[in-house]
């Protein structure tokens, strides 16, 4: 393992309940560097920070006032990344298994990789976060995308979760997009790619991430992913992938639904879609055997109205106001 010191770096916003938990399971590990860069956290998370870090000389806090998680994480690289070789990325609401730093930094060195990203083994608390975990866990649910698939043996990809990257990367691509309300990551991913550098998805860890508790959360939260991945396309003038080609066509979908009057042909696009979504849905409840396992059809079709929706209004409004 590198002699330098690792910057793990959480940008964490009202994260009490799990804050402690995570500085506790990393402050032991040699040579690392934690920095909590708080948004304006009002429930405690700040006095937690602030207990370990009087009993830890590795902890450090700082105020992030964009709030958003790339502008926390851009900040603290900024102050603390000088002596580190890597940074690692740690979601404040994510569970990690205990040798996950290690894991990291070795598949790093193995590889040779600028970026290691990891795969997501997304699982629920509540019967309602089960459904949305199986939902986006399915294909459909997440198009294929390969950092979704927690059994790849380890590949060269274009893109997945962040978890660890060397900070000469980082900054010579000038870090993350602040602009990006959500895909900060991808958008990321994309300018390293265009300047030369690799990104090893590993399958030496994984982290494992809890959906949203509500049909409204699991709405906004896509809706947002829809408006970062149209942002992307908008700054490096790309065209979306087949796999995003066919969500996206949702939202025009349910415009044409409302012609109806004028001819039932324009309602079969979101009426097959529909369909598709909640005979899958079926499929999946008798495949996990739990009937309640059906609502993850409707919430595939959640998931695609609100990323089609915010991928739309981005579009447009850039067409609008440019």
């Amino acid at each position: 393992m590198t002699k330098k010191t690792i910057l793990v770096a959480i940008p964490c916003l009202n994260e009490a309940a799990h804050i402690g938990r995570l500085l506790q399971q990393f402050c032991q590990i040699e040579s690392v560097l934690i920095v909590v860069a708080d948004g304006g956290s009002t429930d405690g998370t700040q006095k937690i920070v602030k207990d370990f870090i009087s009993n830890n000389i590795n902890i450090r806090l700082i105020h992030n006032d964009k709030k958003i998680q790339s502008a926390g994480i851009n900040l603290a690289v900024k102050l603390f990344g000088n002596d580190s070789e890597y940074f690692i990325r740690i979601d404040a609401h994510a569970d990690y298994p205990d040798n996950f730093i290690t894991s990291l930094i070795k598949s790093a060195e193995i590889t040779n990789a600028d970026s290691v990203v990891i795969a997501m083994d997304t699982v629920g608390k509540t019967e309602l976060q089960k459904v949305f975990a199986v939902t986006q866990n399915s294909k459909l649910g997440n198009g294929g995308s390969a950092h979704r698939n927690i059994k790849n043996e380890g590949l060269w990809v274009d893109h997945g979760h962040h978890a660890l990257m060397r900070v000469s990367a980082f900054n010579q691509v000038e870090g993350y997009d602040e602009s990006f309300v959500a895909n900060e990551d991808a958008e990321l991913d994309f300018r390293l790619g265009q300047s030369g550098f690799r990104i090893w998805l590993t399958s030496a860890t994984l982290m494992t991430y809890y959906p949203r508790g509500t049909f409204t959360g699991l709405f906004k939260q896509y809706y947002k992913y829809g408006i970062g991945r149209a942002s992307n396309v908008i700054k490096h003038k790309t065209i979306p992938k087949v796999r995003q080609l066919i969500p996206l066509s949702v939202f025009p979908a349910l415009l044409l639904f409302f012609l109806y009057s004028v001819s039932l042909i324009f309602t079969l696009p979101f009426i097959s879609w529909l369909t598709i979504c909640l005979v899958y849905g079926i499929f999946l409840s008798i495949k996990n055997r739990k009937l309640i396992i059906i609502l993850s059809g409707p919430s595939a079709a959640v998931m695609h109205l609100g990323w089609s929706a915010g991928f739309c209004r981005k579009l447009f409004s850039n067409m609008l106001f440019r």
